[in-house]
């Protein structure tokens, strides 16, 4: 079934074509038929029977419908629906705001980190948001190098996932730092008089350059996508500072045949850049935890097990959001049951895969033949941490079960509320792996239990308030859907053939 996905003949099954169905007559038989140069009628109808052409824009909409739909939350004055979305966004960021300061002015001693708990939420909170940034490039240009039109409606609203999440994600080892405004200072590596240079042969160092290189890139190739879109809100405009504004934004664009060229070619060297990044980012990640000594954390298995849950968390996400503008901005006709459905599928294959990783886990500590790593496993599942524990394990793993039958995989409220307990899940994981490996040291006068502070839950709940304000202000002020590649996949004027990339 995953696999079905990216072959792109998830519409219906085959059809079986007779010799006897096909009509007699010119250009019928076994004439040989102009788009099928070689073949048989027969063959090219029985080749469209295969491989039918899926409806990815319903509604009967013409291309200035698309326009005229897309750039209308821009053009007027805000729906009941995004304010209330706004205002609850921004209640939880004045949250994240009040723990930051107050752990900015009084020291990391007003959180629950302690000896040998010395991460707490802080990296759990950055590992979970580096994951759901994954989802938005695997969209862009995964699926854009393998051709897959259906990720046309939603690849603008994961890349815009991307860039906020690694955004709310750098904030937390900046602020882990103890006083950020001296992490620019004493971490960067650059020549200075001090003859002080960072350890390149630590993971966090890594992850400077990974992440950094991944929120670059995808940055890059999140605007340029955006350039043809903005030359239309410019077009359209007729306030002077709106014009002003998107003219700046749409770069000279035109729409002349040179620009599209540049345009397509620079999208497709953006695609392949960023491809490796969807492996890699999260591999060096899951280093922090994987080059170190200590169990529960020193195993290979952690690069791969990090990237499917990364794509596993990252998928859910964009459901949220995708069901969210769906209901809130009327885009039914955009974003339609097809493209959640594969959304959904993706969601179920991936979590298998984090549930085969799980129980990888406790093979491997078993046979690895050592105590110390079997204990940190029993531990993790019936030791003081039991409920964090089952909690991940029952979101990730049990929950998107459901996802086998297709009404749910299709029903708006189910997927929602799967949606959110797979980040809830996914959130967890990340706790259970920092914690539970660490409150336990070797030796049993060392340990001690790690309690999460009001402060540590003020900036874990306010994180999301960072990132949903600066999503509900892009589908504000930005074009939501990606105006022009909705229209290539949409059927041109006179034909009643789809388009194509």
């Amino acid at each position: 079934m995953f696999l079905r996905i990216f072959a792109g003949n998830l519409a219906v099954p085959p059809l079986e074509v007779e010799e006897s169905d096909i009509a007699e007559g010119p250009g019928f038989g076994r004439d040989p038929h102009p788009l099928f140069e070689g073949t048989t009628m027969l063959e090219a109808t029985a080749a469209n029977a295969v491989y039918p052409k899926e409806v990815l824009v319903t509604g009967g909409k013409t291309f200035g419908d698309v326009t005229d739909d897309v750039l209308h939350p821009l053009e007027s004055f805000p729906t009941w629906r995004w304010w209330a979305c706004f205002l609850a966004a921004l209640g939880a960021l004045g949250i994240w705001a009040f723990s930051v300061g107050t752990f900015v002015a009084k020291g990391q001693g007003v959180l629950g980190i302690n000896q040998p708990s010395g991460w707490g939420t802080d990296i759990t909170n950055f590992v979970f948001w580096v994951g759901i940034g994954h989802a938005g490039t695997l969209i862009s240009a995964i699926l854009f190098l393998f051709r897959q039109k259906w990720r046309t409606a939603i690849n603008r609203s994961a890349e815009a996932m991307t860039i906020f999440a690694v955004i709310t994600a750098l904030s937390f080892p900046l602020l882990h730092t103890g006083r950020p405004w001296y992490a620019a200072f004493w971490l960067l590596p650059y020549p200075n008089q001090r003859q002080l240079w960072v350890n390149f042969r630590s993971p966090l160092l890594w992850d400077v350059f990974a992440v950094g290189t991944y929120f670059t890139i995808s940055l890059v190739f999140w605007y340029v996508g955006l350039i043809p879109d903005f030359a239309s809100v410019r077009d359209r405009a007729k306030n002077k500072i709106r014009k002003l504004v998107y003219t700046i934004l749409s770069m000279g664009w035109r729409g002349s045949t040179r620009d599209w060229n540049h345009y397509e070619m620079a999208y497709m060297i953006l695609a392949g850049l960023s491809t490796p990044l969807v492996l890699s980012v999260h591999t060096i990640v899951s280093f922090d935890f994987a080059v170190a000594q200590i169990p529960g954390w020193h195993t290979t298995i952690f690069p791969p097990y990090f990237v499917a849950g990364a794509i596993f968390s990252g998928f859910a996400m964009v459901v949220t959001l995708l069901v969210m503008m769906r209901e809130m901005f009327g885009f039914k006709n955009y974003i339609t049951m097809g493209h959640l459905e594969k959304m959904n599928m993706i969601i179920m294959a991936t979590g298998m895969m984090v549930g085969y990783a799980y129980i990888c886990e406790f093979f491997i500590a078993w046979y690895s033949g050592s105590g110390f790593e079997r204990y940190v496993f029993i531990n993790r599942a019936f030791g003081p941490y039991w409920w964090a524990y089952w909690i991940m394990f029952s979101c990730n793993v049990f929950i998107p079960q459901i996802f086998w039958w297709k009404k749910a995989r299709r029903s708006i409220p189910i997927m929602f509320v799967i949606s959110l307990y797979v980040n809830i899940g996914m959130w967890f994981e990340r706790y259970v792996i920092t914690v539970t490996s660490l409150h336990r040291d070797f030796v049993p006068s060392s340990w001690a239990m790690y309690v999460p502070t009001w402060y540590d839950w003020g900036w874990t709940f306010g994180s999301f308030g960072l990132f949903f304000t600066l999503f509900l202000l892009f589908v504000r002020f930005f074009p939501t859907l990606a105006m022009a590649e909705v229209k290539s996949v949409m059927p041109q004027p006179g034909s009643s053939s789809h388009g194509g990339h």
